[in-house]
């Protein structure tokens, strides 16, 4: 009976917080229909090919190929030019029966796609070639000639990001030092400014003639100097440990996870206004964290419905793995970079605008 009744002790109090049984309820179901959002697409790859001086049956084999397009150039400076604006996806350039292409390797699976294509467009040009000997040597009876479709070409290939070994991690590496640094600064923020709360710190602060906004900056200097270090140490650990190529300044790239981290702790301590208890703050993560990965661009935005697309633009880790992308695999200068830093900075402001408000509404002083 005593068991019986701390059951029901227990499912009452269950029952009272709302919270809990959304957690329990709806956020699997939440995390389920993002995941269908992103799975339940269109999921092949397309390519853009830039041709120079390219034979006309082998331009012809690739541009009917499925899902991919050739743009025809007449220098080779031109589609360099393309493949560093990032219009096109790879370079074929022939010289005689030798080719050189020049992949852009920022997505494996696209360089992948574009080897398989021009393979497969070199072997249907052959067996083109070779039905158009037979059938002229059919009419000539009598006469000999010489098949010059067996003639060996010569292949080249070129990466301007990485090399052969470049995989798909490589692709998702800024997206993923920028989540880790979000998603740890978020939380840690969260946690303190919670625990403060909860002790009576933070009351008998307010006490005082210190006003909401010094203490909304005090906390996010205090936990920013924290949040620079970590990223850091997260930048350091993703280039040199884990071996990725960065083309343009490693402190650019550290520059833009500093404000990220930034963006993480205005987060925290907004969404530490909402909760009672620690638990409370973790039933956060399926609600704030959990779409930034879904919709960050670890799986190719493109390959989504637009209305899906456009859900990315509301989430920071999107304008920070975009800015990291740029100058990790591209070489971008910070300069550059101008809008997404802008708003993230933006994201800064709103949040500790709503840091302060939300200070003064829900702990009444």
């Amino acid at each position: 009976m005593r068991t019986l009744a701390i059951m029901n002790r227990v499912i009452k109090e269950l029952l009272r917080d709302k919270r809990t049984l959304a957690l329990m309820f709806l956020a699997p179901i939440l995390i389920l229909f993002m995941l269908k959002l992103m799975f339940d697409t269109n999921s092949t790859t397309n390519i853009t090919i830039a041709a120079v001086n390219v034979d006309g049956g082998i331009r012809t084999e690739l541009k009917a190929t499925k899902h991919v397009q050739v743009e025809t150039y007449t220098t080779i400076g031109d589609a360099k030019k393309a493949l560093k604006n990032e219009t096109v996806d790879a370079i074929v350039k022939q010289t005689g029966s030798k080719y050189d292409i020049t992949y852009d390797n920022t997505d494996s699976s696209k360089t992948t796609a574009t080897k398989m294509a021009f393979k497969n467009a070199v072997a249907t040009n052959d067996l083109s070639q070779l039905k158009s000997t037979v059938e002229l040597l059919a009419k000539q009876s009598g006469t000999t000639m010489q098949m010059n479709n067996g003639s060996k070409i010569k292949v080249n290939n070129h990466y301007q990001y990485g090399d052969a070994d470049t995989g798909f991690f490589a692709k998702i590496i800024p997206i993923l030092i920028g989540f880790f640094v979000f998603f740890f600064v978020f939380l840690i923020s969260g946690m303190a400014l919670l625990k403060e709360r909860s002790s009576g710190t933070l009351d008998r602060l307010l006490a005082t003639p210190v006003r909401r906004s010094e203490i909304v900056f005090g906390y996010m200097l205090s936990y920013g100097i924290l949040a620079i270090i970590q990223t850091a140490i997260i930048v350091v650990v993703a280039v040199w440990l884990l071996d990725i190529e960065v083309v343009g300044n490693i402190f650019s790239v550290m520059l833009i996870n500093i404000i990220l981290a930034f963006v993480a702790l205005a987060f925290g301590i907004l969404m530490s206004t909402f909760a009672r208890s620690e638990f409370q703050m973790m039933q956060f993560i399926p609600l704030i964290v959990m779409p930034q990965v879904f919709f960050s661009g670890i799986i190719p935005l493109d390959s989504m419905a637009n209305w899906v697309q456009s859900i990315a633009y509301i989430l920071p880790i999107k304008y920070a793995g975009d800015a990291q992308t740029q100058i990790i695999m591209h070489g971008d200068s910070i300069f550059k970079l101008g809008l997404d830093i802008v708003i993230l900075v933006i994201f800064i402001i709103v949040l500790t605008i709503l840091n302060i408000v939300g200070m003064k509404r829900y702990r009444k002083v």
